[in-house]
């Protein structure tokens, strides 16, 4: 016999909101199941019974705010640590990209619920996403995310082609086989990767692996949308036109 799900887990698998978010719609009667509204935390239901949310829900994940941020090195992506600011202080009103075109006021309540959706080293710089929306966020961090990162690595000592095939594919990490990426050079000293994964300090530590220094990281790419020329410390919304 088929077995029952939480609502939340199964409203999360279908990308429709994280489980937080979940569970807060739920409580507010936003949820529907065949039609009908769930507002009990913890509710299951079977994997093909239809899941919708109600008007209210719709709207108020249209006010959700991503936004994009240039990290300089010296910030975490995430919780201050050691003293280092988060990257999150860069987001206020007067660091705003002068160029960015999006309609959108800032306002502080705009950074309730405001997360990175990924990480970026405190030694490397940056495309970095932060925002409220847990559709993104799992889209870009979730177990089975297969976006794209791409990385331009400045970087000091020899590479032979056999370990540039290396970087591409047969290294492994913590034990686990790394999946294929795409490198190749950019320029004399600077290499290009282009990921689908995201292990802590991966690029360095695949680098060190096949005797490379790595000078400087930066991340240019998530998906298809780029860093462009969003200053470094300066931050823009996610246009309604794009998309990772």
């Amino acid at each position: 016999m088929e077995e029952k799900i939480r609502v939340s887990k199964l409203m999360s698998a279908q990308g429709l909101c994280s489980r937080r978010e979940a569970d807060a719609y739920i409580e507010r009667g936003w949820v529907l199941v065949d039609g009908v509204a769930v507002t009990e935390l913890g509710t299951r239901i079977f994997p093909g019974q239809k899941i919708s949310l109600a008007p209210a829900a719709n709207k108020e994940q249209l006010g959700l705010v991503t936004l994009l941020l240039n990290k300089p090195i010296g910030y975490v992506s995430g919780q201050a640590e050691q003293g280092h600011r988060p990257a999150l202080d860069l987001i206020k009103t007067d660091s705003r990209y002068s160029g960015d075109r999006a309609p959108q006021r800032f306002a502080a309540r705009q950074l309730k619920g405001m997360a990175p959706a990924g990480r970026l080293d405190i030694d490397s710089q940056g495309l970095l996403v932060f925002t409220q929306d847990g559709r993104i966020a799992k889209l870009l961090i979730g177990d089975n995310s297969s976006i794209e990162k791409e990385y331009l690595v400045r970087v000091k000592g020899g590479l032979s082609e056999k370990n540039l095939e290396l970087l591409r594919h047969g290294l492994s990490l913590d034990g686990e086989a790394l999946r294929p990426a795409k490198v190749s050079w950019a320029n004399e000293d600077q290499l290009r990767f282009v990921l689908r994964q995201g292990k802590k300090r991966q690029i360095r530590r695949m680098c060190e692996l096949v005797g490379l220094e790595v000078l400087g990281l930066k991340r240019v790419r998530i998906g298809s949308v780029v860093l462009g020329d969003l200053p470094e410390g300066k931050w823009r919304y996610l246009r309604a036109d794009e998309r990772f």
